[in-house]
């Protein structure tokens, strides 16, 4: 699993038991984040392998995943699952990402200097091999894909059509455009579930 998709080991082990779940389910998993705090929040974003997802895909999801994570319990305490799209400026987290957003602006970090730098922003060139290719200000550069930390792309007007296109030819409604601007809840679906220990709480409150 790449490391994009799942970076600390905790997050790795959370991927590992949820993940055939939802490729079971005909879904991919695209990022899993377990964010800490007072209260922690198991965040995961998936999608079809078309490159969409609704919400009430992400409520199945959510009610699955939930199910799945109350028998294993590998997180002590409270958290909250968070299930959601990966929204338009995605996260890019599988080799086949770069390939598919190819001509895009995107954003990439490495996980050591290259060059003297480890952020790099450009248009995205498509993959070759294990290297994925970005047009910076200098030329095309070729970036090993086991060297990146994070990748995102950037919000522009060509990527905003483009998903709209994109649901609009899935047969979607591409509401939300009122007046030039794009209600981006359209694309961001979240769907939240508490884990027992915050449904125990509830009943106590009862």
């Amino acid at each position: 699993m790449a490391d994009l998709i799942a970076k600390a080991a905790i997050d790795r082990r959370l991927a590992g038991i949820v993940q055939p779940t939802i490729e079971g389910m005909g879904f991919e998993l695209v990022r899993l984040r377990l964010i800490g705090g007072k209260r922690a929040t198991l965040q995961i974003m998936a999608e079809r392998p078309e490159g969409w997802i609704e919400v009430e895909d992400c409520a199945r999801l959510s009610r699955a995943v939930s199910a799945v994570l109350d028998v294993e319990d590998p997180i002590s305490g409270e958290y909250t699952l968070e299930v959601s799209s990966p929204g338009i400026d995605r996260p890019l987290t599988r080799l086949k990402d770069f390939a598919r957003y190819a001509g895009y602006e995107v954003k990439l970090e490495t996980a050591e200097l290259i060059d003297g730098r480890r952020r790099f922003k450009g248009v995205l060139a498509g993959v070759q091999d294990d290297e994925v290719l970005v047009e910076i200000a200098e030329g095309v550069i070729g970036l090993g894909f086991q060297l990146l930390s994070d990748a995102k792309l950037v919000l522009t007007d060509a990527l905003i059509a483009e998903s709209l296109a994109a649901r609009e030819a899935q047969g979607f409604d591409a509401g939300g455009v009122e007046g030039g601007e794009i209600d981006e809840t359209q694309f961001d679906d979240i769907e939240t579930h508490p884990s027992d220990a915050d449904e125990e709480e509830d009943e106590e409150v009862k």
